[in-house]
């Protein structure tokens, strides 16, 4: 099947040259300016392949050190897809049971539905993972792509203990793929309610850089490099700030174009993600937005994110929870979500 690309490419939000000459000026300079790159494709990898819904998407996004790369160029000028919110449920290589049990229960199996979906919420939903040197396990997921085509998968390694990078090579082409109000981050154990979160982002909001979540307290020094700052934090009497649980959060789109704009080597990239994520709000000095309703132990008439908090970080035995969860009616109960006859 021929696949055409579209490119995505930083560049100074000054240049006024068309894209073919930028190309060319671009290719010229490409060993001095390209010093961090990612791919993303989103619904197959690598070379020919038959796919069931059409031509899939590929996307590259090339991000440079100067701290100029605010505007985004695309081939023929195609603007990104428009949505109320962009949901990148992160997974990984183990978690194959996990995206089974979503499927089954509020994220829809078929392409139809997921379709469906986005046009009664305004959200668009795709798995997000990142790449493996294990040919068989990147076989697997070549199917798994080919059969559901509801992935977003990105040039990194995906590995556990680069979380921080993973979550920012997220946004960054979420970004490019996607003219979004709000770009959510949730995790592939949760259980969640579509129509709830919706509601959720398209609240009226005075602030338009907005970071939203299940707000907890944290210590301000987490990271084993910085050991030598407690002192410091005690004589403080233990100074905190807030920042969400990982298993869902959502940054406004003004956020996320500051993180985009700003330069590869200005994050400081700490040991747990979430922390990292609340250091950079902290930082660009974002609205915390508290709700408590995506972080509910057990599903309620105004739950819209459940997980076992504060147990688990997600749904302890997700594989289960899932479905038994989507047996109860005032979880699954909505129109936006698969009904049993769909399944």
């Amino acid at each position: 099947m021929p696949n055409p690309k579209r490119f995505f490419q930083a560049r100074s939000p000054q240049s006024n040259t068309k894209l073919l000459t930028l190309t060319l000026c671009f290719a010229t300079a490409i060993a001095g300016l390209l010093l961090f790159g990612l791919t993303v494709s989103l619904g197959r990898i690598g070379g020919q392949s038959k796919c069931k819904y059409g031509k899939p998407l590929s996307v590259s996004v090339v991000w440079d050190k100067s701290g100029v790369n605010s505007g985004l160029v695309s081939d023929g000028d195609r603007k990104r897809h428009k949505v109320m919110g962009f949901v990148g449920i992160q997974t990984g290589f183990a978690s194959v049971g996990r995206r089974k049990a979503l499927r089954k229960t509020w994220l829809p199996s078929d392409h139809q539905g997921l379709q469906r979906l986005e046009e009664a919420t305004g959200l668009a939903f795709r798995f997000i993972i990142g790449k493996t040197s294990d040919a068989s396990k990147m076989a697997e997921l070549r199917k798994e792509v080919e059969e559901y085509d509801d992935f977003l998968i990105l040039d990194i390694v995906e590995e556990y203990s680069k979380l921080p990078y993973k979550t920012l090579a997220f946004f960054k082409a979420a970004y490019a793929l996607y003219d979004s109000e709000f770009y959510v981050k949730a995790d592939d154990d949760i259980y969640l309610r579509p129509d709830r979160l919706s509601l959720l982002l398209a609240k009226e909001r005075t602030h338009s850089q907005t970071y939203l979540g299940c707000m907890k307290k944290g210590p301000v020094f987490t990271d084993p490099k910085l050991k030598w700052y407690e002192p410091l934090g005690y004589m403080l009497g233990k100074e905190y700030f807030l920042h969400a649980y990982g298993p869902i959060y959502a940054l406004s789109a003004d956020v996320v174009a500051s993180l985009v704009a700003l330069r590869n080597d200005s994050f400081r990239m700490l040991s747990n993600e979430d922390v990292t994520i609340g250091a950079w709000m902290l930082a660009m000095n974002v609205n915390h937005e508290d709700n408590r309703q995506l972080c509910q132990p057990e599903c309620t008439a105004t739950s819209i994110a459940v997980w076992d908090i504060p147990k688990c970080s997600g749904l302890c035995n997700p594989e289960k929870k899932m479905l038994e969860l989507h047996k109860m009616e005032n979880c699954a109960s909505s129109p936006t979500l698969p009904s049993d006859e769909d399944e």
